[in-house]
């Protein structure tokens, strides 16, 4: 009796250690920024999900000066990716037929880099994932919370 435990016991965990090193079903070879919350990978669409990011033709300003929010988002992007892999954990498709997703490098959130260092923002109306990490720039004013700013889906509305 013991022995059959101890089988099925290893068998599970050989499945479920499988089951991990699998879960992330777009693994990237070719990784291509196209703003602050979209990338192309492996020659498909995906879109964060649960942030917004400023668009890149959106602008933010401190002390009167311009700033240029929507390229800095997508810069941050591409500086954090540099070379590593990019592995993407699939949540659906939008209106737009784009992948959504979670994506990380190292183990790390795009989505929660992002919104933490302030160049993101949780999209409550489709996710509360990312609330903390957004409260925490603003708390810390840090990136766009550091300017005044519109929201995206504010610029997007007047653009």
């Amino acid at each position: 009796m013991l022995l059959n435990k101890t089988k099925v016991f290893f068998l599970i965990s050989i499945c479920l250690i499988f089951f991990f090193l699998t879960y992330y079903d777009v693994k990237s070879f070719e990784v291509k920024v196209i703003d602050g919350d979209t990338i192309h990978l492996n020659g498909q669409k995906i879109r964060f999900s649960g942030i917004d990011t400023p668009e890149l033709k959106q602008t933010c300003s401190i002390d009167k000066k311009i700033n240029f929010c929507g390229i800095e988002a997508k810069k941050l992007l591409i500086k954090k990716i540099g070379n590593n892999e990019v592995k993407c954990i699939p949540e659906g498709k939008d209106q737009y037929k784009r992948i959504l997703a979670e994506c990380f490098v190292n183990n790390e959130s795009l989505s929660s880099f992002l919104v933490k260092q302030g160049y993101g923002f949780a999209y409550r109306k489709y996710s509360k994932k990312f609330i903390k990490d957004e409260e925490y720039a603003k708390i810390n004013k840090l990136g766009m919370w550091s300017m005044k700013f519109e929201y995206p889906w504010d610029y997007r509305k007047k653009n």
